[in-house]
């Protein structure tokens, strides 16, 4: 963990006026939920995990799904996603991600994901810190995401060469 979350890639999004970037999010403390419909384990653990997290932390956490489908493609269309969304009242953004001609998500490849549900916290800047596949507890991951939190932010200048980007921090958090 701790190096560069890759870009997601998606083909639709759920639950959001506009389409979502992790570049659009940086500056702020990303809880990535991966999931497929089907997934016993997404349904009862993941997605309601997924939406306390919402629920707890407010506008402090971006909460995203991320729909990954590498088995029944058949049966897991944008059009029964949508009517799943709307049964299981799931709030939060939900991406689809694009599978290559092979049927595998190329989102869950670029993270190195296992299978599905997976959790990922990607940071401020941008990093993946944490990934738990299947379950993990409510006191970790909420203990998890209070120390991304309380890390210091950082102001990003838009001053970036081929080579390099300008960082500045605030004067009361100068390293």
């Amino acid at each position: 963990m701790n190096e560069p979350a890759p870009e997601w890639k998606t083909s639709r999004w759920f639950n959001a006026r506009n389409p979502r970037s992790l570049a659009s999010l940086r500056g702020q403390v990303v809880a990535l939920e991966t999931f497929q419909m089907l997934c016993s384990g997404c349904v009862a653990r993941g997605l309601p995990q997924a939406q306390r997290l919402t629920e707890a932390f407010g506008n402090s956490l971006v909460v995203v799904g991320m729909h990954s489908v590498f088995e029944h493609h058949a049966a897991m269309t944008p059009v029964a996603l949508e009517a799943f969304l709307s049964e299981y009242r799931v709030t939060f953004p939900v991406g689809v991600d694009v599978h290559d001609a092979s049927g595998v998500p190329q989102t869950m490849r670029a993270y190195r994901m296992r299978g599905t549900p997976t959790l990922t916290l990607i940071d401020r800047q941008g990093k993946l810190r944490h990934q738990w596949f299947g379950h993990v507890e409510d006191l970790e991951l909420g203990a998890s995401v209070a120390a991304l939190l309380a890390e210091p932010k950082a102001s990003f200048a838009n001053d970036c060469t081929d080579q390099t980007c300008t960082v500045s921090f605030p004067a009361e958090v100068s390293p």
